[in-house]
């Protein structure tokens, strides 16, 4: 099993071989594709699933830091913290596996905390508009977080 995230079409592809399992609309970085550190760009390239993170927590759980706050995203929560980065339901923590361009030094996806994760309602699919992560629908993220295992292949493209 492979996800593929064509940031061009803004589609995550879950493919077992040749075979498509499951698409899903997501939001890439508004700022386009590339790898530096502080570049709020999207990394391109292979990557891995590293980590799993928030298995079993309610949709719309805010995390922070990869740990949940306690606090569930509502629209009056969103309104009280208009500029916060909204980090909810479930998290996959992304690593680089191509040293040079998403790994190690001022290219590293996973010191970066790139991560596919779910989003507000009200956050846009199908365009760009994250800060370097890929977002998704809360439903999407609870699906492919019990979908793929750790260690599960990603490949970012334009």
């Amino acid at each position: 099993m492979k996800i593929e995230i064509d940031a061009g079409n803004q589609e995550l592809v879950v493919v077992d071989g040749s075979r498509v399992i499951k698409r899903y609309a997501v939001s890439t970085a508004r700022k386009g594709l590339g790898e530096k550190n502080g570049s709020f760009c999207t990394p391109r390239g292979r990557h891995i699933v590293r980590a799993k993170i928030g298995a079993g927590q309610p949709l719309n759980t805010v995390f922070v830091r990869r740990r949940p706050t306690g606090e569930v995203w509502t629209p009056e929560l969103h309104a009280k913290y208009p500029g916060r980065d909204w980090i909810l339901t479930r998290i996959l923590w992304l690593s680089g596996c191509e040293p040079g361009r998403n790994r190690l030094g001022d290219v590293d996806t996973m010191r970066r905390y790139i991560y596919i994760h779910g989003s507000p309602d009200s956050a846009e699919m199908g365009k760009p508009g994250s800060i370097g992560c890929i977002r998704m629908r809360n439903r999407d993220i609870v699906e492919l977080f019990d979908l793929v295992p750790p260690y599960t292949p990603v490949e970012i493209k334009g």
